[in-house]
């Protein structure tokens, strides 16, 4: 996970100008490790800056990503893109239900394609997703059973 100050200092590098409302979005983006959306970024930054604009958090997460700062995860909930400041290399398990999505740090070295599935692409990385439920929607799972079989 990177730290808001290395978001700015990308900012910074490539010309562009580091406003209140682009500091704040990175710092809720730095301190959220659940990959969250722009529209989850928008209403935390909008409740202590009223005046943001939805507009601005997805313009600025579109160039952070653009510049290598983040990576945009899609096909979770919804089509929504969530947004991950974790760079290295790690998978993921995705609940169902809640739509948590949390970070696994597994090599899966032995998962790999063969040349001739690959046909003629050059595999840069891979990615791997468990979808099931997280221990909350688990128990409430096993709770809702136990009580419509009393």
């Amino acid at each position: 996970m990177r730290s808001s100050e290395t978001l700015v200092e990308l900012f910074r590098q490539s010309g562009r100008k580091i406003t209140p409302q682009r500091r704040a979005i990175l710092e809720s983006l730095v301190q959220d490790a659940t990959h969250p959306t722009a529209e989850e970024i928008y209403q935390r930054v909008a409740a202590t800056m009223p005046d943001m604009s939805r507009a601005t958090v997805y313009n600025t997460l579109h160039e952070l990503a653009a510049l290598g700062g983040l990576i945009e995860t899609h096909g979770f909930s919804e089509g929504c893109i969530r947004y991950d400041t974790n760079l290295n290399s790690h998978h993921h398990l995705f609940c169902v239900r809640c739509h948590t999505l949390v970070d696994i740090r597994h090599d899966f070295a032995e998962i790999a394609l063969p040349s001739e599935e690959a046909v003629g692409y050059q595999v840069l990385r891979h990615h791997i997703t468990f979808y099931g439920l997280c221990p909350t929607c688990w128990e409430r799972e096993n709770e809702q059973v136990s009580q419509s079989s009393k």
